[in-house]
């Protein structure tokens, strides 16, 4: 009943007229140009994997974080190397190219020819 009242009351109050500029989809400030039907480049499984593999190695250190005394060097040890290994596949990764996506990516397939 409320829902429906200021729902009527906004129609009823609100302005009547309509023009082009009104028309046109606004975003940030930016007026639109070109076509919102092009299709993306981004490869939207990287970003899944990266975020599973963060979201994973986060939530190891954050629950090895209040226990850390309690582990002693062991503990740290393995942290080290769950953290090394990581950071080698992130590394590997960036070398064979797989964090290469974007505009950057793009303009230098166009340079090589």
């Amino acid at each position: 009943m409320i829902i429906g009242s200021l729902l009527l009351a906004a129609w009823w109050l609100g302005a009547k007229t309509t023009n082009r500029n009104k028309e046109l989809p606004y975003e940030s400030g930016v007026i639109p140009s070109g076509s919102a039907r092009r299709a993306l480049i981004i490869p939207f499984y990287l970003i899944a994997i990266f975020f599973i593999v963060f979201d994973v190695e986060s939530a190891f250190i954050f629950t090895w974080a209040p226990v850390w005394d309690q582990l002693g060097m062991s503990g740290l040890l393995h942290i080290t190397f769950f953290i090394v290994t990581l950071l080698l596949g992130l590394v590997w990764l960036w070398l064979k190219g797989g964090l290469d996506w974007g505009p950057a990516r793009t303009r230098r397939r166009h340079e090589n020819g």
